[in-house]
């Protein structure tokens, strides 16, 4: 149902109720796809830990999005050839990746279509595992730096890692950085930025930590240091309408949803699904059909053609203010 926009101030919707005006009664801002750049696909939700703000709540109990397989995951490979999309990478997220049974499958698969593959992974025991790491020094043999692994190191202080990560969870971060820039894989970090803390400071002690340990990363480089933006939930967040763009001086093709897609698969259902980004994973109002050519087009609540209404929070401070993306 389409909202007038003369409607009385009784009758407006709350901030990100209604799909195509604000709360303040303006048109709401959408994005339209420029290119799928960036295919994701969501491995599955659980994970061997249980972080604070985990940007999708994932858990050693949290299956709500299963497993997905390699013949799932190779439909989508198979639609972007078929229609020519020219994808240049796939993106493995979780949950923990390496929990999948089939992650080493799911990432040769991706690689050996000629891909590039970004897995995001704490490095911890999942991918310590001996089977893994064997696997994993096949990939970097066979593709080299067509495979990338990004570490998620939430601070270059162990106190503010584990404050979000857990106790215990700091050396077997480090230990599993180590192992990967000690067998030389394309490495990158994720950290967070709800620390107090300037992003030349931030910048500034990821390095000395990278320094002391060698690592291949450049902390000044945003692609491989990744700084993202807080998602607690625990702040107002404004709305995005149509007349943003121009004051923050930003178009809709740099969010993330102009370039990248997310395939996952909801616990109990019979196929995988389509969605905007990696971070609405459950909300079926964001669901844009099981195939890439069923989401270009899909229309109706959410979406207009394709295009995605900015009607969630974290559309707002992940990706317009707070200028993060996964990619």
């Amino acid at each position: 149902m389409s909202l007038d926009i003369a409607f009385q101030p009784e009758q407006a919707p709350g901030k990100f109720e209604h799909p195509d005006w604000t709360a303040t009664r303006e048109r709401r801002a959408s994005v339209a796809l420029e290119r799928l750049e960036t295919l994701w696909i969501n491995t599955g939700t659980l994970c061997n830990i249980t972080c604070q703000n985990c940007y999708i709540d994932s858990s050693p109990s949290n299956d709500r999005l299963a497993y997905i397989t390699r013949a799932e995951a190779a439909a989508y490979y198979d639609e972007i050839g078929a229609q020519g999309l020219g994808t240049r990478e796939i993106g493995f997220t979780g949950g923990e990746p390496f929990m999948n049974p089939q992650i080493l499958g799911l990432i040769e698969d991706a690689l050996a279509r000629g891909f590039e593959a970004l897995v995001l992974t704490n490095a911890m025991q999942p991918m310590q595992r001996p089977r893994i790491k064997a696997g994993l020094l096949g990939l970097q043999q066979r593709f080299g730096a067509r495979l990338t692994l990004r570490v998620s190191l939430d601070h270059h202080s162990q106190a503010l890692h584990e404050a979000e990560r857990g106790m215990r969870t700091w050396a077997k971060a480090l230990a599993g950085l180590d192992w990967l820039a000690r067998n030389a894989f394309k490495v990158a970090i994720a950290g967070r930025t709800c620390w107090d803390e300037g992003e030349a400071q931030a910048r500034a002690g990821y390095g000395r930590l990278i320094a002391e340990h060698g690592w291949p990363i450049d902390p000044a480089n945003p692609a491989e240091l990744m700084l993202l933006p807080e998602m607690d939930g625990g702040h107002d967040v404004p709305e995005i309408t149509t007349r943003c763009w121009a004051i923050l001086n930003k178009r809709p093709g740099d969010m993330m949803c102009a370039s990248s897609r997310m395939v996952v698969k909801r616990r109990g259902a019979m196929t995988p699904t389509v969605l905007p980004c990696t971070l609405i994973a459950y909300n079926p109002a964001f669901d844009m059909g099981p195939t890439l050519a069923q989401a270009a087009t899909a229309d109706g609540g959410m979406f207009l053609a394709g295009a995605v209404k900015l009607c969630h929070p974290h559309c707002a401070k992940f990706c317009v203010l707070g200028g993060g993306s996964c990619s």
